[in-house]
């Protein structure tokens, strides 16, 4: 998450702040959801091999697109007249951005963070097939071994912490967010 954080963030923001450029990084950001993750880690396995690297950039991929797309839906739904009016009192545009327009946009900005916490949380499970194991390990075994009650137990597992971690977020969301802007 923090390397598809480190990626996304920064150009959704700024694309957003910017005000171009937004249509075709969010339609290209976009082509990562086409791609099916289980079939990017089996790619990245037979270019790089066993390891942690296939399966990075697999939940990297999965993960970039849908903080890159709302927070450039954010910053670009900051009401023009609430810019108007920061720039209007003399602040740069670093000001506008920090001070004005990203804790606007940070509801949606974090909406896209819990979205693609959630989905590489749950797809995490797939590391299983290359060798990783982890919660996966649980699934495949059990789909191996015919071992129903093995399987359904890591499901509910991975789901549970899917949820765990949307919970987190959510709350890091609600003190991050200012009192006046908080849902």
């Amino acid at each position: 998450m923090g390397v598809a954080a480190a990626i996304a963030l920064p150009v959704g923001i700024g694309l957003g702040h910017f005000g171009r450029g937004g249509l075709l990084a969010i339609n290209i950001a976009n082509v990562g959801r086409a791609v099916p993750s289980f079939g990017l880690i089996i790619l990245m396995f037979l270019l790089v091999g066993v390891g942690f690297v296939p399966v990075l950039v697999a939940l990297v991929a999965l993960a970039v697109p849908p903080m890159v797309t709302n927070s450039y839906v954010g910053m670009r739904a900051v009401d023009p007249a609430v810019r108007q009016a920061a720039e209007a009192i003399g602040m740069t545009g670093w000001q506008r951005l920090m001070q004005v327009e990203l804790p606007i946009a940070l509801p949606l900005v974090m909406a896209g963070v819990r979205t693609s916490a959630i989905q590489v949380v749950s797809t995490a499970t797939l590391a299983a097939y290359v060798g990783l194991g982890g919660l996966g390990r649980y699934l495949i075994d059990g789909l191996a071994q015919h071992q129903l009650t093995q399987v359904v137990g890591g499901a509910i597992v991975v789901a549970l912490l899917a949820l765990l971690v949307e919970c987190v977020l959510a709350g890091l969301q609600r003190l991050i967010t200012p009192k006046g802007l908080a849902t």
